[in-house]
């Protein structure tokens, strides 16, 4: 850990002046945010009749649904995702002409393994894991819910990767259109919504995946472009969704709750017109906040910090619930049971909840050691061999399909001899190779195709 201290010291002292530190120290908050929001939220104990259960604090406190406002921040990650797709796709556009062959594959691919190459080493550690145990005879519910558990972080992936294939017609209709690009995305959802809830459309409102996300993407563009240098317009912003969200959920039709909660529908899997209503409220927010939030990332220390988190985002985003899953295991089946006998939500668990988390990221520690190298936030990608464009869009699509169908179904089969669903994992590993990667791709070097963005 010193030795990555050491090494993100060096990168914060080289920073460029021009660079908006804030996005950085966005993308990092908000991925921390998610972390601790699955650690406070998930709750195994130990009930009367001595059985692990399965539980939660938002099954057993109301008032904490309240509180997924605040981790629930996939959009805040979605505008920085916009923010910095803008810079990386308008570099390529200045210094190449975007339908030059092989500058959108390229570009598309660098983006990929960046968060695909660090996700092969704990989908494949899970799928050996349920090999393993449905092997020696553990009962199939319990590895179903214990990959269930560690891997629902790809559903993000899954989405954040359509969305960012679609960069370069969303960059091009917002250099065309401007806020009409963004604006288009409110009524869509709101039709999805309608289309579910009232006309009974199955399946339509996982197209709110692309609608909600999309928009959100697209205020990245806007910020990009300075149209939020006005902070009273980021005042407005905040004030006007979250005058939206209160009528909609407390007053209204949707939960309060912002992920998954007993008692109703999912506003997050997939997304609500609550959700879009609670990104407008934190891009106000945090785009008010940009210009004390710059101020204070001039402090070498906390710009350090943000330059070493960005450095291990993926790692400890991927495998944070893996870490939760390893410290019950040890506490259920090595313990006892100790530690377990306190319900969600009573006194007892909230005053444990600072020992449990030390816990949680000690177990994520050696994690981060191992495979925190996979990510390549400290180093430039070298040049290599590229694809054809239609093997690139398939290989994305094959991906998202692998990942999505991982969150969704997991990859622990009820029937068969491996107990594992081998074609989830397959549909990965051929959308990597159909892109011409997998650990071993480079994208190959070309004039305007930037490193980092």
């Amino acid at each position: 850990m010193l030795a990555m201290w050491s090494k993100a010291r060096e990168l914060a002292e080289a920073t460029p002046p021009e660079r908006n530190r804030w996005v950085d120290f966005l993308r990092a908050v908000s991925i921390l945010a998610v972390v601790f929001g699955h650690w406070l939220m998930a709750g195994l104990y130990v009930n009367e009749a001595g059985e692990l259960t399965r539980g939660d604090l938002l099954s057993v406190s109301q008032w904490a649904h309240w509180l997924t406002w605040g981790f629930q921040v996939m959009p805040v990650f979605f505008l920085v995702g916009g923010y910095s797709n803008s810079v990386s796709w308008g570099a390529v556009t200045r210094k190449a002409a975007p339908e030059q062959a092989g500058v959108y594959r390229d570009w598309l691919a660098s983006r990929v393994q960046r968060l695909i190459t660090p996700t092969f080493p704990v989908l494949l550690l899970w799928a050996a894991l349920a090999l393993i145990l449905t092997q020696v005879g553990l009962p199939r519910e319990q590895i179903r819910m214990a990959t269930e558990a560690a891997l629902i972080p790809v559903w993000f992936l899954a989405v954040y990767l359509l969305v960012t294939a679609c960069t370069p017609v969303m960059f091009r209709a917002w250099n065309r259109f401007g806020w009409a690009s963004f604006a288009v995305f409110i009524p869509l959802a709101v039709l999805t919504d309608w289309l579910t809830f009232t006309a009974g459309v199955p399946w339509v409102n996982f197209t709110n995946f692309l609608w909600v996300f999309l928009a959100v993407h697209q205020l990245g563009f806007a910020w990009r472009a300075g149209k939020f240098d006005n902070r009273w317009l980021a005042w407005a912003w905040f004030a006007v969704g979250l005058a939206v969200l209160v009528r909609i959920t407390a007053f209204g039709f949707y939960p309060v709750s912002m992920v998954s909660a007993p008692g109703g529908f999912s506003n997050s899997l997939p997304p609500t017109v609550a959700l879009l209503a609670l990104g407008m409220v934190q891009v106000g927010l945090v785009l008010a906040l940009e210009p004390l939030g710059r101020r204070m990332l001039a402090n070498v220390r906390l710009w350090t910090a943000t330059v070493l988190m960005n450095g291990m985002i993926m790692t400890v985003f991927l495998w944070h619930l893996t870490a939760f899953v390893l410290v019950m295991t040890v506490a259920w089946l090595g313990l006892g049971g100790a530690g377990l006998d306190t319900v969600p939500g009573s006194a007892a668990w909230w005053a444990s909840r600072p020992l449990w988390l030390g816990l949680y990221i000690l177990a994520l520690l050696p994690m981060i050691a191992i495979f925190a190298r996979h990510e390549r936030s400290f180093g430039p990608i070298r040049g290599g061999r590229t694809v054809p464009r239609l093997r690139a869009v398939l290989g994305v699509v094959a991906i998202c399909a692998g990942l999505g169908a991982t969150a969704g179904l997991t990859i622990a089969s009820p029937e068969g001899v491996t107990g594992v669903r081998l074609w989830v994992i397959a549909l990965v590993l051929v959308g990597a190779a159909l892109m011409g990667f997998g650990p071993v791709y480079r994208p190959r070097n070309r004039p305007g195709l930037p490193e980092a963005g």
